[in-house]
């Protein structure tokens, strides 16, 4: 006869587990519902003219920092279980929350992260500094930011600027789109010296060509329209 204890003692660990994803649910949670508040400022910058876009900026970066408070949170949390067995409750979360600080610094937002005034975008250590956690672990088993969400949320911002471009054009600026057209083709360049492993990073870098694709049809239009602003 089986002992039954076997199975108890397997409840408890199963109610212990049920414990710690409810907790990381709830964080993650308040970490989406601010996401989203995020997303609806950064969406503006599609209806606002360039010059007239540091408030929304300024507004963007208050949520996204307190976003980041959050994910401390989850952090500590996090850090007394093993990564990879939770790490699937926040990292859709973890991608948005960095496409975020992507987009909004590079719509000019967030400057004072950056370690170059020149650079168009934060690095993933400079998101990881700015977000006050490890990235790329890999002889520690603790919370940390990933390559992979990072791709994912650089092309999740690729995605954006494509159609950024196209409503620039719409608010009259002809200057934006060539940025644009500029900063995605650099980056697609460097994802084509990627040989990736993973499956939806592999499928959504290969999407990236199509907003290339997107942008550059619009700066073509532009063109034959002899909108391109003089250099």
């Amino acid at each position: 006869m089986i002992d039954p204890v076997i199975f108890e003692s397997l409840q408890t660990k199963i109610d212990e587990e049920s414990v710690v994803i409810d907790e990381l649910h709830e964080i993650v949670q308040t970490l989406a519902r601010k996401g989203r508040t995020t997303q609806a400022i950064l969406s503006r910058a599609h209806s606002t003219p360039a010059k007239d876009l540091k408030p929304v900026l300024d507004e963007a970066a208050q949520q996204i920092l307190a976003q980041k408070e959050e994910v401390s949170r989850l952090s500590k949390v996090a850090n007394q279980h093993p990564f990879y067995k939770f790490n699937n409750v926040w990292s859709r979360e973890l991608q948005n929350l960095v496409y975020y600080i992507e987009l909004c610094a590079w719509l000019g937002g967030l400057s004072e992260y950056k370690e170059s005034a020149k650079s168009s975008f934060l690095t993933i250590d400079e998101v990881g500094k700015f977000l006050d956690v490890p990235v790329n672990l890999k002889d520690e088993d603790a919370f940390h930011l990933t390559i992979e969400e990072y791709l994912l949320a650089l092309i999740s911002m690729v995605e954006e600027l494509s159609r950024l471009a196209v409503n620039s054009v719409t608010l009259g600026d002809y200057a934006r789109p060539l940025e644009i057209n500029s900063f995605i083709k650099d980056l697609f360049a460097g994802f084509q010296l990627l040989n990736l492993k993973n499956d939806i990073l592999r499928k959504r870098s290969d999407g990236i060509k199509y907003s290339v694709k997107k942008v550059e049809d619009v700066v073509y239009d532009l063109t034959l329209r002899n909108l391109i602003p003089k250099a």
